[in-house]
């Protein structure tokens, strides 16, 4: 599969990405309502950087308990079933006069339900995707998707930030709520029913049992620690636009998803396999750099530059997953991503209340500096392990 023609001629590949599209306009305009919500009513950095991340957090409960039903539950009824329970609690998230506790209690269980969505939607896709004689199907199908998610950011952020301003936080999250209910709907009546990849009942016991098996080999650590740690604390950076700067947060979002969009075309589209191989350090680096001279305390003007600059580094997602798919069984494709996909988005939680914390204590400006060099100082550390253990005599990632 080489064009992005073969891709949409794909039966329920059109389908997948829309649906995908809906929950991910309704997830962003909702996150910013929730953290400006909270941030108006605590002033707290920190609570309104994990409001925004916090379901991010619950993906670690996720991949060691449920995440074995990503390759042995339905998947049309499981991505059927995941925006709708969102649409509930985000609807839940709306009422007026919520404790903050109740509203950190009910991201908590966001977070539980969306640890299963990564898995069964990216192993689905990979299904869809499945080789056949051609190359690159999964990564080009996935580079899609992160541009769909990069345009429906701009236009979630976008769209949020307007609804804030003219109406209010409350009514921003009742519109998402329906988003996610319609996103729902859409999954249960466009996708094809299909068996699950994998048979046996989904428990916490086979859970531990892949993770240990995903887990066990050196090449496929490395590669998850390179996908998890440099992207999570570079989101911890934009979990502080908000106390950064409270009346632009919306314009830095959407900066920071169209440079994620010119990322992803030109890694998924544009560089030749065997630069590709070779990119994704270089483009780990290119995503903590800019981050530095936030040191300055730049206006938003030159912030939403910066921003811009930097999220085309996430573009070394993509090189990361296809080395992952190819060190992993198809068997096991879709608890591999959804592995990848909880670790990284707890690894994002983690960012953001690291970031929170640091931005409590110091300013947004220099907690977004020195989470950034903290991703940079894991970058390199990730790029010298191979040689690393070439000179201990280890398997090394290759």
């Amino acid at each position: 599969m080489r064009s992005y023609r073969d891709l949409f001629r794909t039966p329920e590949f059109t389908p997948l990405l829309l649906t995908t599209a809906a929950q991910t306009v309704a997830q962003t305009a909702s996150g910013l309502a929730l953290g400006t919500l909270v941030y108006r009513s605590t002033g707290s950095p920190l609570l309104s950087a994990v409001s925004m991340f916090g379901p991010s957090l619950a993906q670690v409960l996720g991949a060691t308990l449920l995440l074995s039903g990503a390759d042995r539950l339905p998947p049309r009824g499981t991505l059927a079933g995941i925006p709708l329970a969102f649409a509930l609690l985000t609807a839940l998230l709306a009422l007026p006069g919520l404790p903050l506790a109740t509203v950190f209690a009910v991201v908590l269980v966001q977070g539980l339900v969306a640890s299963l969505g990564g898995g069964v939607r990216w192993g689905l896709l990979n299904e869809i995707l499945a080789k056949d004689g051609t190359d690159g199907g999964y990564l080009l199908g996935r580079s899609v998707f992160n541009m769909m998610s990069g345009i429906m950011q701009i236009t979630g952020y976008a769209t949020g930030g307007a609804l804030v301003a003219a109406l209010s936080p409350r009514v921003s999250l009742l519109l998402a709520a329906v988003l996610y209910a319609v996103a729902a709907a859409g999954v249960r009546f466009a996708l094809g029913g299909r068996a699950p990849r994998s048979s046996g009942r989904p428990s916490v016991a086979a859970t531990w049992r892949t993770n240990a098996v995903l887990w066990r080999d050196r090449p496929r650590r490395l590669t998850y620690l390179g996908l998890w740690l440099p992207n999570g604390l570079v989101v911890g950076c934009e979990s502080l636009y908000v106390p950064y700067a409270p009346g632009a947060a919306g314009t830095l979002f959407a900066c920071a998803a169209l440079g994620m969009l010119a990322g992803d075309v030109t890694v998924g589209r544009l560089l030749p396999p065997a630069v590709r191989r070779r990119a994704a350090t270089p483009l780990l680096a290119l995503l903590a750099a800019p981050y530095l001279l936030f040191a300055l305390r730049p206006p938003v003007e030159v912030a939403a530059c910066l921003v811009t600059l930097a999220s085309v580094g996430f573009g070394a997602s993509l090189v990361q997953q296809e080395r992952l798919m190819n060190l992993t069984p198809p068997a096991l494709s879709g608890h591999a991503l959804g592995l990848h996909s909880a670790g990284m988005l707890t690894t994002q939680g983690v960012g953001a209340a690291l970031a929170g914390t640091a931005a409590q204590l110091t300013s947004p400006a220099a907690a977004m500096t020195g989470t950034a060099a903290a991703s940079a100082a894991v970058t390199l550390l990730l790029a010298v392990a191979p040689a690393v253990a070439d000179r201990r005599g280890e398997p090394a990632l290759r």
